[in-house]
């Protein structure tokens, strides 16, 4: 009997530590979470040199997977079981191939998906300051994921700053970044991501307009709603900036697959897939410039290989006074990210 009661006296502590830790933990990132506002102004780059609508303008967009999802890499998320590559020197490795990417396949601008600044992840290197340097170019980042601690799974995640980053050396009037809807609730939208669009205004020279160039990359690991609720708000941005007599461009990772493309069929259906997208949503005129000749993503359930399950997430969405000459994959075989860089090419009309 004394034994029972004892066992019972220890399990008790237990049961009380561990709901002393939770709730503890609870409070700690309900405390921390991060809470943008709805629209908040963005340090612009400093570039100089002017757009007109004589010259083509270019664009590269890429996910850049925090420099942590190269060829060899799974993720939980995705089906498979690491959180993070096994050391920094990968990290690096896979910075220095981006990089040598991006300048292989030159633009007026580049649209970059999880970029860290300080993240347990990616062995917290500074991204942003990183593709900066390496590339010479000034640029724009607005925080997509921030958080304190995130408790999951383990080894956990951890602390997280992350987001997207805009690059180019052309002059700037402006740079916002603008709140996207949430798609958890509380508890878990204090450790999950706040998306959001990268807004920044390019001035046309000879013009009264402006070319907008929209930095994205929507909600992944929802039912759906989340998705839904994002790509109306996105439409709506560009639709109202389009009546204003203006130039648009919006690009990045839609996390869901464009109509028309089935060259990538779904095959894996237990592990992680996309949403799908369609043209009836478009306001009157705009048009997605997507390529299917290469795959955009991969799923992370495993290290890559041939076979692996890929997919067309990744692409632009033009206004109609944008005239798209040329939408190309830059195969690079997923060798440093999960993505693959997309290059735009288009003449304002």
């Amino acid at each position: 009997m004394k034994m029972l009661k004892k066992a019972a006296k220890i399990m008790a502590v237990v049961i009380t530590a561990v709901v002393f830790v939770f709730t503890g933990l609870l409070i700690f990132v309900t405390v921390m979470e991060y809470r943008p506002q709805k629209t908040e102004s963005i340090k612009k780059s400093e570039g100089t040199r002017e757009i007109s609508r004589e010259d083509p303008f270019t664009v590269v967009s890429l996910n850049t997977g925090y420099a942590g999802l190269g060829k060899d890499e799974d993720f939980f998320m995705d089906g498979g079981t690491k959180v993070r590559p096994d050391s920094k020197i990968q990290v690096e490795e896979n910075l220095a191939g981006i990089v040598g990417m991006l300048k292989e396949h030159k633009a007026d601008a580049y649209f970059l998906q999880e970029v860290d600044l300080d993240s347990k992840r990616s062995y917290s290197t500074d991204q942003k300051k990183y593709y900066e340097a390496m590339l010479g170019l000034g640029g724009m980042f607005a925080y997509n994921f921030k958080v304190a601690y995130a408790p999951y799974p383990w080894p956990t995640i951890g602390h997280v700053e992350s987001g997207l980053l805009t690059l180019t050396d052309t002059r700037v009037s402006k740079a916002e970044r603008i709140a996207l809807p949430e798609s958890f609730s509380w508890p878990l939208k204090t450790c999950n991501l706040k998306r959001c669009l990268l807004k920044t205004r390019l001035p046309v020279k000879g013009s009264g307009a402006e070319l907008v160039l929209i930095n994205l990359h929507l909600e992944a690991y929802d039912s759906g709603e989340g998705k839904e609720a994002q790509s109306k708000m996105l439409l709506n941005v560009l639709e109202e900036e389009y009546k204003k007599g203006n130039y648009v461009i919006a690009g990045g990772d839609f996390n869901q697959t464009f109509e028309g493309i089935t060259k990538y069929p779904i095959r894996n259906k237990e592990d992680w897939s996309p949403g799908a997208i369609g043209n009836e949503i478009l306001p009157e005129g705009f048009k997605f410039a997507v390529d299917d000749s290469y795959p955009t993503c991969r799923l992370l359930n495993k290290a890559y290989e041939k076979d692996s399950q890929v997919y067309v997430i990744d692409g632009f969405i033009v206004s109609p006074n944008v005239q798209v000459e040329q939408v190309k994959v830059l195969d690079h075989d997923f060798h440093y990210t999960d993505h693959q860089p997309v290059r735009l090419k288009v003449r304002l009309k």
